[in-house]
């Protein structure tokens, strides 16, 4: 069965599930989205493997990953290989140079692996024409925004830098010193509150 690449479009918090994030997917030179729901542990993974904030403490998958080099294992592509009741199910392919592997996983921890490890994503059309959301070419992004399913709540977090409207205080935070803002990074990492320390990080790299 031929897969289908896929790439994350975005993350943002669910408008239809209190305490849940939306992760969205997307279908490499093409215009499906696939949204999936995640809890808030599984979204921290992501976020923070996206922005590169170095937690204090391995978090459960940098422990997978460094599992994995040390019995020399590595990590192929990440498959999001079926769906049933409305539940997605994800493959971890991974070898050791001599054969493969398949790890059965929930997506949400599947891409936190796979992030770390910088594999592609995949899946398959009969996933994508069952669950997949098709964008319209000729809407521009911000009528997409509106008019897609409120429960993929459309991404507001790119790979490479997202926009974290659910932190706040944008303004106070630009008016702060070099000195203040590193203390509120130090304070933040300390808190395991990653998505504040990549927003704070974000605003000290728009001054070096």
């Amino acid at each position: 069965m031929e897969k289908i690449r896929l790439e994350i479009i975005g993350l943002s918090s669910s408008q239809s599930q209190t305490g849940s994030f939306a992760l969205v997917l997307g279908e490499v030179n093409g215009n499906r989205r696939l949204p999936i729901i995640i809890g808030m542990f599984e979204a921290q993974a992501i976020a923070i493997e996206i922005e590169k904030v170095i937690p204090n403490r391995p978090m459960t998958h940098d422990l997978f990953k460094s599992f994995a080099s040390a019995f020399h294992f590595n990590v192929e592509e990440i498959v999001i290989s079926d769906l049933k009741e409305g539940v997605f199910f994800a493959k971890i392919i991974c070898s050791d140079g001599a054969k493969n592997i398949e790890i059965d996983s929930r997506p949400s921890d599947a891409i936190a692996v796979g992030l770390r490890f910088d594999v592609p994503i995949y899946s398959y059309e009969s996933i994508l024409s069952e669950a997949g959301i098709v964008l319209n070419d000729d809407t521009d992004e911000s009528e997409e925004d509106e008019e897609e399913d409120d429960d993929m709540a459309e991404a507001t977090v790119s790979t490479t830098k997202p926009e974290q409207p659910v932190l706040g205080r944008e303004d106070q935070i630009k008016n702060m010193s070099l000195d203040q803002l590193q203390a509120m990074l130090d304070d933040a990492i300390e808190k395991e509150d990653y998505e504040k320390a990549a927003r704070v990080r974000d605003e000290m790299n728009k001054r070096n």
